[in-house]
This record gives C-alpha cells, sequence and structure tokens, in this order.
C-alpha cells in the first residue's frame, strides 16, 4: 500500500473512532437513564408508573425496530438540523446515536433486572430515597453488566459506522467502497476488514478486562 493510502487509512481509522466514541458516549448518557426510568416505572419498580413505563417502551421498541439503513435515510432533516449537513463524519454521528441509545436502553435495563431486589427492599427498609436507591444501590450493583451492554453496544456501533461510510459518512466503510469496490483495489477492502476485526476485538477485550475487574469488587 503507498503512503497516499496509508494516509487515508489513518485518517479513515480516526473518523471511525470518533463516530463510535461520541456516539457510545451519546448511547451511555442517554440510554443508561433511559434504562433507570424504565426499570423504576414498571408496575413492580420503586416508582410505578405503568402508562409512562409502557409509553417510554413503546417509543424505545419503535426506534429500535428501525434497520440502520432506513434510520440514515429517514432522519436526513434532523441530522441536517443538528449538524449541519446530511454527509460526512459529523452527520454520520447523529444517526448512530439515535441507533445505540434504544438499545442501550433495553440492555441496562435488562443489566438492572438483574440487581438482587432483597438489595433494593433493605435499603427501602432504612429509609432509603429513590434517588438514593437507585445511584447507590441500583447501579453500582449493575455495574459490570452496564459496563458488558456497553461493550456490546460499542461493538454494535463499529459494524453501523462502517455502514455509514458506505453512504458518505466517511470512516473505514468509506475507504473500503472508494477504494476497495469502486476502484477494484481488493488490497484495500482487505486491509479494512482486518483493521475492523482488531478495533472490535480490542474493544471487546478492554470491556471483558473492567467487568471481571468490577465483578471481583
Amino acid at each position: 500500500m503507498n503512503p497516499q493510502l496509508l494516509d487515508l487509512l489513518w485518517t479513515s481509522l480516526l473518523e471511525t473512532l470518533l463516530m463510535v466514541s461520541v456516539a457510545g458516549l451519546a448511547a451511555v448518557l442517554v440510554g443508561v437513564p433511559l434504562g433507570v426510568a424504565l426499570t423504576v416505572t414498571d408496575a413492580r419498580g420503586m416508582l410505578p408508573r405503568p402508562v409512562f413505563n409502557r409509553v417510554l417502551g413503546v417509543i424505545v421498541n419503535a426506534t429500535r425496530s428501525v434497520p440502520f439503513v432506513i434510520l440514515l435515510v429517514a432522519i436526513i432533516p434532523l441530522t441536517r438540523l443538528i449538524a449541519g449537513t446530511s454527509i460526512g463524519t459529523r452527520a454520520a454521528i447523529v444517526p448512530l446515536a439515535l441507533a445505540a441509545i434504544p438499545f442501550m436502553a433495553r440492555v441496562a435495563e435488562n443489566a438492572m433486572r438483574e440487581v438482587d431486589r432483597g438489595l433494593i427492599t433493605a435499603a427501602r427498609a432504612m429509609g432509603g430515597t429513590p434517588m438514593q436507591i437507585i445511584v447507590k444501590v441500583l447501579l453500582p450493583e449493575a455495574l459490570p453488566s452496564v459496563i458488558a451492554a456497553t461493550t456490546v453496544t460499542l461493538v454494535s456501533l463499529i459494524g453501523y459506522s462502517a455502514m455509514a461510510g458506505a453512504i458518505g459518512g466517511g470512516g473505514l466503510g468509506d475507504l473500503a467502497i472508494r477504494y476497495g469496490y469502486q476502484r477494484f483495489m481488493p488490497d484495500v477492502m482487505l486491509i479494512v476488514v482486518l483493521v475492523l476485526i482488531v478495533l472490535v476485538q480490542a474493544v471487546q477485550s478492554l470491556g471483558d478486562w473492567l467487568v471481571r475487574r468490577l465483578s471481583h469488587r
């Protein structure tokens, strides 16, 4: 591979990392609170709000049901409003985040449902407020599972980012399509695939290590 393509590969990798990290951060900052809301407002939760829980659940499920490629196209007006453009790395972050948030909300909800209800009952018996129980019991106990869920979300985002790149979102997917496919350079396609595999393995290994560390505590 010539130096120009190496520079393009490095730039594309940085674009992919930017897309995945920003969208992943948005997924955690918005998805985890949504997961908390879904958990505590359930009929058996600390603050049962069946109607609110049902409406929120429908919205989350509806967003998750839309295939990512369709979501990319469907929210172009919103993408332009937020990012100022509908193409490029900055624009791709918007649909990536919107795809990751409901996914993160559901996996975070499942993680928090695994917390021993006896701990929550004991905390309530000791006079803990719902917010105190969420912050000091629910989230710390669910943290290893939430980290595992975040790892799965990031791995999914790497795949989605390559898909976004294929239709003008930049990153490794864009490089693979423009050079590997359109210019008939299979070596570029192979290198991009290998880089994506290494990236996924690195994220998964880091996530697994964090889960083991937190679980031991």
